[in-house]
């Protein structure tokens, strides 16, 4: 790994940018692998949108996105997006749990 002062290429740059991505959206993967885990602790499709968290959550991004030195518009934004494709994803997750759970119940 080499810091950006230690590149001496546009070669070296691209090369740890792509090393950041991959590391970027490995971590992408685990977060919602927790936001899918999450949905077996939710009740209903509200607590599953969880808006006041949400918005908590957004506010506690700008914070550490200031903090390094980033846009916190920018950074909002990207989260606003990423989590509601999570919730999403999760609410998907949620309601497929409910209808295995249920047709189980039945049986």
């Amino acid at each position: 790994m080499k810091s950006p002062e230690q590149c001496e290429s546009m070669t070296d740059i691209r090369t740890e940018i792509d090393r950041l991505d991959r590391q970027v959206l490995a971590l992408l993967g685990q977060r919602f692998a927790y936001a899918k885990a999450a949905s077996k602790f939710k009740t209903s499709e509200t607590s599953v949108r969880a808006p006041e968290r949400l918005q908590a959550m957004l506010q506690q991004r700008r914070v550490w996105a200031e903090e390094q030195g980033l846009n916190a518009d920018a950074i909002e934004k990207i989260y606003q997006d990423l989590v509601n494709h999570f919730i999403d994803e999760e609410m998907k997750h949620w309601k497929q749990s409910r209808i295995q759970y249920h047709s189980g119940a039945a049986d």
